[in-house]
């Protein structure tokens, strides 16, 4: 059997492992290396798909222009950007969770996220605000709302380009087709040894002080989904990488009993488009299969019903939880609609003709009939679904004439009235949908991650036993494999956060423990 030896080992090739990777190389650990299961033309896992939205607290636009590249003086002379604090982000962690959210992890994550955004800065990734996803122009002014307001340049595919750039700059060896195995641990200590791995069919041991798990989530094992999230799962389509499968967690329990933490049967979802592939994203078009616009319409089954408040909150504060919503529908199936007035607001990269298919209606008995080739099984109830709909939102317009429409804030433009109030409401945004042409989109379930995962030590993100209830010498966690900081939803942004909080945390410790345990000779060359 081949072997080899490094300082750090670092599983998962996402924004998590990598900055585990540059923390610790940064650190002058020795040398590191990281292993991912998937051929190099699949890195980044599922930080690739993603829109690049890093949800820190901050001071305001004072605060974030010097990281930003895209913002002039002339246009920071129109941008409405207010302070998000480390209170609101804790604030909308409890709210948007129903307060099971870890408090020490969460604090954690919000102190330590200011600070981790602008390391990654002073390494080189380029951040932008995200004029495009985060800011609606109301009134000439670009109005950041929902608390986030940063992204990278380029989104997922520049992020890992940037760790990918970084990793060679800092000596980071990165092995692809390298899948984890096993974990081995000292007998008598209990600390970690080595990981068995199989690199090309063929096996390889690799030995390190300190090992570093990042390697994502079950969302794309059809079989842990339906088994953990529930039935029906195991038919949503997966948004990200088709190689997080779960071996490592279900490694990291079975190997070294790493305690288990967070929701199990909870993930982010969003609706996604119908047509995308249903076992992995695609890595040209990306995140540009999300269909966030709903607040901008409505949303109605294929029994011509809506399931929801598209207008509950703001979209940062929903979008990973209405997936589920769409799964729980007959087929895992919904249509999306809009009129005239909501049209013009749905975001480019979402709604071009070129990469969602488009049913269109110069009235909504026509868009109904035309939605029944498209799936949908009571077309007279749709329609009366939206003449219900219109006339709630007409009668609550004429009680609160004073209200305007405003897709930064929560307008208070609802359905509910005096006059009228529908079962299911529209709390925000409901202005009627009466002018045509309309426009309907059908849309399912996309499962980006899962929200199990392993318990941590906040302060170093060392994996805890579960057998003792106290750290494993020499393993650490970061990314989706940590468990107990969102359940049934999250606050849109905080993921990219939290793995490059915790990997930046777990790479520090992990090449501390290396460098105090001694110098390990530099791996044979594969």
């Amino acid at each position: 059997m081949k072997s080899i030896t490094c300082s750090v080992l670092v599983v998962g090739s996402g924004n998590a492992g990598f900055c585990a990777a540059l923390s610790a190389a940064q650190s002058h650990a020795g040398e590191v290396i990281l292993i991912d299961k998937c051929p190099e033309e699949w890195a980044g896992g599922n930080s690739y798909f993603t829109a690049g939205a890093f949800r820190i607290a901050h001071n305001g636009l004072s605060d974030l222009q010097p990281i930003v590249t895209n913002v002039d003086a002339e246009t920071a002379n129109v941008i409405d950007l207010d302070p998000y604090t480390q209170d609101d982000f804790l604030n909308d962690m409890n709210r948007i969770t129903h307060g099971r959210y870890d408090r020490g992890l969460g604090q954690k994550l919000v102190a330590e996220s200011n600070e981790a955004v602008k390391w990654l800065g002073g390494l080189g990734l380029g951040f932008q605000l995200s004029f495009n996803r985060q800011a609606y122009k109301v009134d000439g002014r670009f109005k950041f709302f929902g608390g986030l307001a940063l992204k990278t340049e380029n989104g997922g595919k520049g992020l890992i380009q940037f760790h990918q750039r970084a990793a060679k700059e800092y000596s980071v060896k990165v092995l692809y087709s390298t899948a984890a195995r096993q974990i081995n641990v000292d007998p008598n200590t209990g600390a970690f040894e080595s990981l068995l791995a199989e690199k090309d069919n063929e096996p390889l041991l690799i030995r390190a002080k300190a090992v570093v798990l990042a390697a994502g989530g079950f969302e794309s094992n059809p079989r842990l989904r339906a088994q953990y999230l529930g039935p029906g799962w195991d038919l949503a389509h997966v948004r990200g990488t088709p190689y997080n499968t779960g071996e490592v967690l279900e490694m990291a329990i079975r190997d070294i009993s790493a305690r288990q933490a967070g929701q199990w049967s909870g993930c982010h979802s969003v609706a996604w488009d119908a047509n995308s592939p249903a076992n992995s994203g695609d890595r040209e078009i990306s995140n540009e299969f999300t269909k966030s616009g709903y607040p901008l319409g409505v949303t109605i089954n294929i029994r011509g019903e809506r399931f929801f408040d598209e207008g509950s909150d703001l979209r940062n504060y929903t979008y990973a939880k209405f997936g589920r919503a769409i799964l729980g529908q007959p087929q895992g199936l919904a249509f999306q609609v809009w009129d005239q007035k909501g049209i013009p607001w749905l975001r480019s990269e979402e709604y071009r003709d070129e990469i969602v298919e488009k049913v269109w209606g110069d009235s909504i008995e026509e868009l109904a009939e035309k939605c029944t080739a498209k799936g949908l099984e009571n077309p007279a109830r749709f329609v009366e679904t939206f003449k219900a709909y219109n006339e709630a939102a007409y009668k609550h317009r004429l009680e609160k004439s004073d209200l305007k429409w405003d897709p930064a804030i929560r307008d208070g433009l609802s359905t509910q009235s005096s006059k009228q109030q529908l079962k299911i409401a529209k709390s925000n945004w409901a202005l009627p949908i009466d002018k045509g042409p309309f426009l309907a989109i059908l849309v399912t379930s996309g499962v980006t991650f899962t929200f199990g995962g392993l318990a941590i030590d906040p302060n170093t993100a060392s994996v805890i036993s579960n057998l003792t209830g106290k750290v494993i010498p020499g393993v650490f966690c970061a990314g989706e494999m940590v468990g107990g900081l969102f359940y049934e939803n999250y606050p849109g942004g905080s993921g990219l956060t939290s793995g490059s909080v915790f990997g930046r945390k777990a790479g520090l410790n992990a090449a501390k423990l290396a460098t105090e345990g001694g110098r390990f000779e530099r791996s044979s060359r594969l």
